[in-house]
């Protein structure tokens, strides 16, 4: 038999991170809001991370 070479498809990966925001019925001011953060603990440790810098940047406590 010849050696042929099959071609290997790429496999579509799921994402590593992924961060939902969900939305309150009636903003109220004393909530920030809640969020879900998931994925391998280094990507939501990095995500964490950007998000309190982000907040710092903006003058937030």
């Amino acid at each position: 038999m010849a050696g042929v070479l099959a071609a290997k498809k790429p496999v579509a990966q799921a994402p590593t991170l992924r961060v939902l925001r969900v939305a309150e019925s009636e903003p109220r001011s004393d909530c920030a809001g809640r969020m879900v953060i998931s994925g391998r603990m280094a990507d939501v440790c990095a995500e964490l991370d950007r998000l309190v810098a982000m907040e710092a940047a903006q003058g937030r406590h």
